[in-house]
């Protein structure tokens, strides 16, 4: 039964040959196997240890839905680099609504999205300035966190899919705090979030639902049982043990 959600659900609609890399890749595995991911909240986290495939799942899903690879929004096409693995033309998404408004951000490309604005307002044009859908200032004259929170506040409307990976690579903790009260106002205004990150601070969001990556697949867990938020919480509690355990010689 459809939830009622932008994407429901990420399904294996064609198959992928034994041979191809992808296999090798433990959620791409897990999705062969099982054959769909279904998303039941209105915020979900992609969460688990580098290598596990979050990028690359969260990046097919992203471009399956019509966004640019590296960045940006539906109508914003631009390649510096084609390193996106081919996953996306093996999957279909089931919908249930049609999204009014929608953004992929990748921290990893974040620089190039912000040169390609500034390239494209500089060239001839009669109409408005790209620049001014994001706050009026170059991304570029920004701080790393300020241009991330900038695109959020001033980009995002609502009625909209919005697809971010670790987005929490600029953020201060406050600006992570920040960006946890944009996204709520924003799922209030009809919105679905599906972000990638390592960040134990954005996992606490309320009603989230986290799907852990790990090499034995996907599955979905609270935040207190992520290895993130364990991790982080012994090390803050004793640093000091945690030191010892990494230093001794």
């Amino acid at each position: 039964m459809l939830n009622g959600l932008y994407i429901n659900d990420v399904i294996l609609s064609k198959p992928i040959e034994r041979t191809s890399y992808l296999y090798d890749i433990p959620s791409v595995n897990y999705l062969i196997n099982n054959h769909k991911i279904s998303f039941q909240k209105k915020v979900t986290f992609f969460v688990g240890e580098n290598g596990t495939g979050k990028s690359t799942f969260l990046e097919a899903i992203a471009v399956a839905f019509g966004f640019n690879a590296e960045g940006g929004t539906k109508n914003f096409s631009f390649s510096t680099n084609q390193s996106h693995s081919e996953l996306w033309k093996h999957i279909t998404l089931s919908k249930s609504k049609i999204a009014k408004d929608g953004f992929f951000l990748r921290a990893e490309s974040f620089y190039n999205f912000a040169s390609k604005i500034d390239q494209m307002d500089s060239e001839p044009s009669f109409g408005a300035l790209i620049i001014d859908s994001y706050g009026g200032v170059s991304l570029h004259e920004q701080s790393h966190g300020e241009s991330f929170l900038a695109l959020v506040q001033n980009r995002f409307g609502g009625n909209g899919v919005y697809i971010l990976d670790e987005p929490e690579a600029a953020l201060s903790p406050m600006r992570l705090l920040t960006l946890l009260a944009e996204i709520n106002e924003l799922t209030k205004r009809n919105s679905q979030f599906i972000i990638a990150t390592h960040s134990p601070i954005l996992m606490t969001y309320p009603d989230a639902e986290i799907l852990e990556f790990s090499q034995k697949g996907i599955q979905s867990v609270g935040y207190k049982d992520t290895e993130h938020y364990q991790i982080t919480r012994r090390f803050l509690e004793n640093p000091e043990q945690i030191y010892k355990y990494l230093f001794e010689e």
